[in-house]
């Protein structure tokens, strides 16, 4: 999935986002509208990976949806 399909399933996949990555409050869930780089950032911060680190997470989480 790319981002521009994560952008428009975005509401369908919050769902998943929260089970996912369960630190994230609902208003950063709703913050990130769906933007990978956002999502990224949020990982990254809330669960103290490098940027690299929350890349390879999320671009695995897109190759998995």
């Amino acid at each position: 999935m790319n981002s521009d399909i994560l952008k428009g399933k975005w509401k369908q996949l919050k769902g998943t986002v929260r089970k996912q990555w369960g630190k994230l409050t609902d208003d950063e869930i709703d913050m990130i509208e769906g933007d990978s780089e956002r999502l990224v950032g949020k990982v990254q911060e809330r669960y103290g990976r490098t940027k690299e680190q929350a890349e390879a997470e999320v671009d695995r989480w897109l190759q998995q949806g």
